[in-house]
């Protein structure tokens, strides 16, 4: 679901840049990455399987990425999802093992209606740990996304339609999840109540975690 849809952000969940902001900021990310990587659009385009359009359109803040977009980025590119997040306050206490609740770093995708909060500290680990929210409708592409790791995630509440290998399945409140990350998968949100997901995710072999 990329593109310019549902703009309307969680009402819950904390906002530190306009949306014009974020989509600068990630555009100029994956430009900069893939610059730094020496590939053409061409050669992302190749490795992601999205069109030379898409990608053009992302870069100059065009086009807002669903999670299975910047996914795919992230493995093209090969940096971890976390590295598209918005920095942390420089002014803020930041400490090496501990993130406190007001310096979460926050990754807004607008289009998507998702909003992704990290709650692991920045650096070398072996995998992330992240509190979603999700828009009525909201949801993380429309197509299956398959790599190496494995996921897991704790409802806290609302729905989540969690399809696995083209198999749904409807998670409420108290409902837990593990799968490992090469199963197609994909989610959404399908009721009119915002939902809230811990969701953890361990690293491919391959990523480097920002510092």
């Amino acid at each position: 679901m990329d593109g310019r849809g549902n703009t309307n952000g969680p009402k819950d969940a904390p906002t530190t840049e306009t949306d014009d902001a974020v989509d600068q900021r990630l555009g100029e990310t994956v430009r900069l990455l893939r610059q730094r990587a020496g590939l053409s659009i061409q050669d992302v385009a190749t490795k992601t399987g999205l069109s030379n359009g898409m990608i053009s359109q992302l870069e100059r803040a065009r086009a807002m990425p669903s999670i299975r977009t910047l996914r795919l980025l992230s493995i093209a590119l090969d940096v971890p999802i976390s590295y598209f997040f918005e920095t942390s306050d420089p002014a803020a206490d930041v400490q090496r093992y501990i993130v406190r609740k007001n310096n979460r770093r926050l990754l807004r995708l607008t289009a998507s209606g998702v909003v992704k909060e990290a709650l692991t500290p920045e650096g070398t680990g072996q995998l992330e740990l992240y509190e979603l929210t999700l828009n009525p409708g909201a949801s993380s592409g429309t197509d299956f996304l398959q790599h190496t790791g494995e996921k897991a995630g704790y409802i806290l509440s609302g729905s989540l339609r969690l399809w696995l290998d083209n198999e749904a399945h409807v998670l409420e409140a108290g409902d837990s999840f593990r799968f490992p990350s090469i199963v197609p998968h994909m989610f959404d949100n399908p009721t009119q109540q915002a939902a809230r997901v811990i969701w953890v995710t361990t690293l491919r072999q391959t990523d480097s975690p920002a510092s």
